[in-house]
């Protein structure tokens, strides 16, 4: 595995140790961000729409960005927490790439590395953790603006820590699609290189050197679904992204990824999220300016040696 094929470059957004009291119970939640979670004491689920995984003390959990998900939570139950965000890039998101089993087992040093990167990055806890708070325009820009500022020799701990842990996935993870064809490999590359322009079939039959018809063909049957599809998905994706971490209007957004018409943008967003970009733009204020009594988080402050 080598960088210059996978994008293993991660910032470090929140860290945190956590007690619940059958209060960690939220649904709809479905982020730019990756989760680790790392159970400490007491049980609870995480719910995907095809399974409901029940999480047990001393295992390490992680859910991929933009995987709709929910929990549940009837008991005492404490745990750290993780989110990590992928930098942009034009190479493939390994969570693409990569089938990762949901959880795997924690030992003593896995204990040692969540205890050490949670000491070195104070600050990273959530304040309330209901995700229409957190999981907003300004907590990820305040937090990868944390990230810029951080030492060096801290940064490179923190990002050999989080790999340290990832590893633990990579070792039982799966290619999604290991026999993919080399054509269809530059298919992607492409589209992740230009996702903010208008990428057309011919093009892409162009680069592949396939008929419109084969590449098609090839396209979904490599990667199960159209090449349409496939980049309507990651523009909307981007969509996302862009409404988080900037201010734009729905106008501004659809013409800088490539939409010659806004209403077929809106509809496609609507269809792939939920809700219409504007309600999505403005349930992100919301979450930050429109509640004056957010709930209360009960994150701890702990010294290394406390759990």
């Amino acid at each position: 595995m080598i960088r210059e094929k996978y994008n293993l470059d991660f910032i470090l957004l929140n860290i945190g140790f956590a007690e619940h009291h059958a209060d960690w119970n939220w649904k709809n939640i479905n982020s730019p961000f990756a989760r680790i979670h790392f159970i400490v004491k007491g049980t609870a689920k995480i719910i995907r729409s095809e399974s409901e995984i029940d999480l047990k003390e001393g295992y390490i959990y992680m859910t991929p960005s933009y995987t709709p998900h929910g929990y549940e939570c009837d008991d005492d139950f404490t745990l750290f927490y993780i989110h990590i965000y992928e930098r942009p890039s034009t190479i493939t998101s390994v969570f693409e790439l990569f089938k990762f089993p949901v959880e795997v087992p924690g030992d003593d040093l896995t204990t040692l590395l969540i205890k050490r990167l949670h000491q070195i990055n104070p600050g990273r806890e959530l304040s309330y953790y209901d995700p229409n708070y957190y999981d907003n325009s300004t907590g990820l820009i305040r937090n990868i603006a944390l990230q810029g500022n951080t030492p060096l020799a801290l940064e490179l701990e923190s990002q050999g820590i989080i790999k340290q842990i990832l590893s633990r996935f990579f070792a039982l993870a799966e290619q999604k699609k290991p026999e993919i064809d080399d054509r269809i490999s530059r298919v992607l590359d492409y589209i992740h290189a230009h996702i903010d322009t208008t990428i057309s079939i011919a093009k892409l039959a162009e680069i592949s050197f396939l008929t419109k018809d084969h590449l098609i063909r090839s396209f979904k049957k490599n990667i199960n679904c159209t090449p349409g599809k496939y980049i309507n998905r990651k523009k909307i994706e981007k969509a996302q992204l862009m409404l988080l971490v900037g201010n734009y209007s729905v106008q501004e957004l659809a013409f800088k990824l490539g939409f010659e018409n806004v209403f077929y943008f809106n509809r496609l967003f609507k269809k792939l999220t939920g809700e219409n970009p504007t309600a999505y733009k403005n349930r992100l204020r919301n979450s930050n300016i429109g509640n004056d009594n957010p709930p209360p988080s009960r994150t701890l402050n702990i010294e290394t040696n406390d759990v």
